[in-house]
C-alpha cells in the first residue's frame, strides 16, 4: 500500500488508526445507528480532505484507519468527525431518545495511532475486531 499523494509542494503518506466510543458505552441506542454511521463519517472525512481507508462500527466502539493530509491535526479531523456526526445524529435521531443529545454522544478523547509500514496489518484488525470479541464473549460464558 505505498500510495503516496501531493499537495501543492509536497508528498505524503499519513495513515492513522483511531479508535473512539459513544459516552457511557451507549450499545443499545448505538448499534440502531451502525449501518447509517459509515456514510456519515466518510462524508465527514471527505469534508476535511481525508479519507477513510478502513472502518468498522463495533457495538461500542468505531475503530478506523484514516489517511489525512499533513496539513491537518489528526486532532482537528477526529474532533471534527466526532462533533458533526453527533450533531447530525441529534437531529436526524434525537426525537427517539429523550437524553440524546448531540453535545454527549461521543465519549470525550479518542485513541490514535499511527500506521507507517504496518497498514496490512492494522487493516486485518479493523476486519477482524467483531469476530475476536464474538469469541472472546463465547470463552467468558464457560468461567
Amino acid at each position: 500500500m505505498d500510495e503516496s499523494e501531493s499537495l501543492s509542494h509536497s508528498k505524503w503518506e499519513c495513515k492513522y488508526h483511531v479508535v473512539f466510543i459513544p459516552k457511557c458505552r451507549r450499545r443499545t441506542l448505538y448499534e440502531q445507528l451502525r449501518r447509517h454511521l459509515g456514510e456519515v463519517f466518510r462524508k465527514l472525512a471527505e469534508q476535511r480532505e481525508s479519507r477513510i481507508e478502513e472502518g468498522h462500527l463495533m457495538q461500542d466502539h468505531v475503530h478506523m484507519l484514516i489517511s489525512i493530509p499533513p496539513k491537518y491535526a489528526v486532532s482537528h479531523v477526529v474532533g471534527y468527525i466526532k462533533g458533526k456526526s453527533a450533531i447530525h445524529l441529534a437531529r436526524v435521531y434525537g426525537e427517539h431518545k429523550r437524553n440524546f443529545v448531540g453535545q454527549s454522544f461521543w465519549a470525550r478523547g479518542y485513541f490514535v495511532s499511527t500506521v507507517g509500514r504496518d497498514e496490512t496489518l492494522i487493516r486485518e484488525y479493523i476486519r477482524d475486531q467483531e469476530q475476536e470479541d464474538k469469541r472472546l464473549d463465547q470463552l467468558s460464558l464457560w468461567r
